[in-house]
């Protein structure tokens, strides 16, 4: 991924690019401490399309964020885990998650998003 254009290297654009999909945040997020299966995260992001679950997936794993790990069995396995560079976004993730939470609740809202379930396990 080209996360920097020659003479414009701005640290927020380049996060921004890496972690900003549609579903990136939720999938790094469920990741956290995890080694999962595809079934495991579409199960935990119903509203992501297997389609656009995968081209997630790969985005992360071009940009160094997860490693895909495919066993040779039948029928295949494949798991996905964070790599040193994914851990490395997880403060940013519990800020936003944090960030987010007092927002909603500011707003009369209640947090109900996969990830409401396990913030208290995540720290």
């Amino acid at each position: 991924m080209d996360c920097c254009h020659a003479g414009y290297n701005c640290p927020v654009d380049t996060t921004l690019s890496m972690i900003g999909g549609k579903y990136k945040a939720l999938i790094l997020w469920h990741l956290i401490g995890h080694t999962l299966r595809f079934g495991e995260l579409k199960r935990l992001i119903p509203q992501a399309t297997a389609k656009m679950l995968t081209q997630q997936l790969r985005e992360l794993e071009e940009n160094g964020l997860l490693t895909r790990t495919v066993y040779p069995v039948v029928p295949p396995k494949v798991e996905y885990a964070l790599t040193e560079l994914g851990i490395s976004i997880k403060p940013i993730l519990l800020v936003m998650y944090d960030w987010g939470t007092d927002f909603l609740r500011g707003s009369g809202k209640v947090v109900s998003c996969s990830m409401a379930a396990t913030r208290a396990g995540v720290s």
